[in-house]
């Protein structure tokens, strides 16, 4: 009895000191905001409880909004805007503000002047010409480049000083969101018993730690949240980003032009649409996509091969994929979808803005799904959540879909062309949830909308799936501001 006493204490024991030892296996958690950096905002955290997933979440917002109110050209308060306001004086700078002055220096070298804060200049004009809608001409654009190839500072390494020298507005655009996600992922890998995370701020990201990521990229000329990628790949600690001229721009008459300026031009670039780039570093990979819409695809080519663990792929305006020579190497061979296409000729567009407010603040759960006139849902377009014990609060979509949808995954990571705040697209090709077109006759468009703590909103509206265009503008509210449906033919390539 004695002897069978002391064993059963010893494997007690045993048991306890093995479980000390084996920490319980780190879960996923999802946190999805609006308005950060004046876009949206996505961390996916592995972390051993909620609490300490929070505390990462904590982390990150803490040291964009540390780094934002260093950096950003957009507040007066900033560090950056302040420096700017001054003239000819060595002012101490931080060590962020110094080195991405320093960057900014180096990538104007690197693509001979053609990536460089002085853009200010010329985004100044092309804004003003798109409010008179009248374009620029040859002498203003002349002397707008004049201007931009001023030097603009001058950096004392030593001291740590900053010299402004002109008066002329600059901008921090190209790379500093992305300079920005790789410091606030460093701070989250840094928090302790956090496996690995991701970063999401408006389509360029920074993946770390243990697991790799699957990344859709954003076709440039489909760019609804739920079109086809044109590449689909596996990265593991690396950081993605993607520009382009098809989320953002000035519209002038009937022409459109791209936010992105050759400064050695001080006109919108137009035979690149997309470049996505990868690297070992997030500024990197932000520069390099920037400077790829800029530069002809030779200068690019040349350009990336000065940095050994870059690969990116080049659109351009006619449709042609360049590819670096390792890109196949991180994609994903997608799975066939040929029996999804679309045999319809028309297709419907929702375009809905989801509520902003002071400040930045935490996404809704959205839903978005069609239903026939028999009130039998036929496909779910989205479904967009962090907690998926929440679900429930989007009663509507709930009750009709939840059991034979219970497998809906949350919408994934897409790098994309920076997108507005709140402003999603999302099309239905005429097929069911099984890959069948559905038959002609009356169909409804439901949005549903619920926050954790409290508001909610649902908006529904009939179409007539008769190849006869359509247009709807809906009523907002509380979260959806704005929605409109056009049922439009699809146009041919």
């Amino acid at each position: 009895m004695k002897i069978s006493f002391l064993s059963s204490v010893a494997i007690v024991v045993l048991f306890i000191i093995c479980s000390a030892a084996t920490p319980p296996a780190n879960e996923t958690y999802f946190f999805d905001y609006e308005n950060v950096l004046g876009t949206s905002f996505e961390l996916k955290v592995d972390a051993p409880s909620e609490d300490k997933a929070s505390e990462a979440e904590a982390i990150a917002l803490h040291e964009i909004d540390r780094l934002s109110g260093i950096l950003s050209t957009y507040e007066s308060s900033s560090e950056f805007s302040r420096w700017q306001q001054t003239l000819d004086v060595d002012v101490n700078v931080s060590p962020e503000l110094f080195e991405v002055l320093s960057l900014f220096d180096q990538w104007r070298e690197n693509t001979n002047g053609a990536l460089s804060a002085s853009a200010g200049v010329g985004i100044a004009l092309w804004k003003k010409a798109a409010t008179l809608q009248k374009l620029p001409g040859s002498k203003e654009l002349s002397e707008a480049v004049t201007v931009m190839n001023k030097k603009h500072w001058s950096l004392d390494a030593d001291k740590q000083t900053a010299k402004h020298l002109t008066t002329d507005p600059l901008v921090f655009n190209s790379f500093v969101k992305s300079y920005i996600i790789n410091k606030a992922l460093d701070k989250v890998m840094n928090a302790g018993q956090i496996t690995s995370a991701v970063i999401n701020i408006g389509g360029d990201m920074a993946i770390g730690g243990q697991q790799t990521e699957r990344v859709t990229i954003a076709n440039p000329k489909a760019d609804a949240e739920n079109d086809q990628p044109i590449s689909v790949l596996k990265i593991g600690n690396k950081a993605i980003a993607t520009s382009g001229n098809y989320r953002r721009g000035y519209q002038i008459g009937k022409q459109w032009f791209s936010h992105i300026l050759d400064v050695r031009t001080a006109m919108p670039v137009s035979e690149i649409i997309s470049a996505t780039v990868v690297a070992d570093h997030a500024s990197d990979a932000g520069a390099l996509a920037t400077a790829f819409n800029i530069l002809s695809p030779s200068e690019s080519e040349t350009l990336a091969s000065q940095f050994p663990d870059v690969e990116y792929l080049i659109v351009t305006k006619d449709g042609q994929r360049i590819e670096s020579d390792g890109w196949n190497n991180l994609e994903i061979t997608p799975i066939a979808k040929a029996e999804l296409k679309s045999q319809s000729e028309f297709e419907l567009a929702i375009e809905l803005e989801l509520a902003r407010f002071e400040g930045r603040s935490h996404r809704p759960f959205v839903a978005v799904w069609i239903e026939n006139k028999k009130k039998e849902s036929v496909r779910n377009l989205a479904l967009w959540f962090n907690k998926p014990r929440w679900l429930p609060d989007l009663k509507k979509w709930y009750s009709k879909n939840y059991e034979t949808n219970r497998t809906q995954e949350r919408m994934g990571m897409i790098s994309s062309a920076t997108r507005s705040a709140g402003k999603y697209t999302l099309k239905w090709d005429g097929l069911n949830d099984e890959g069948k077109p559905v038959k002609s006759g009356k169909y409804t468009i439901y949005i549903e909308a619920a926050r954790e703590h409290g508001t909610y909103q649902l908006i529904k509206q009939e179409v007539d799936w008769n190849n006869k265009a359509q247009h709807f503008d809906l009523p907002g509210g509380v979260e959806i501001t704005s929605a409109s449906l056009d049922y439009h033919a699809i146009a041919q390539p």
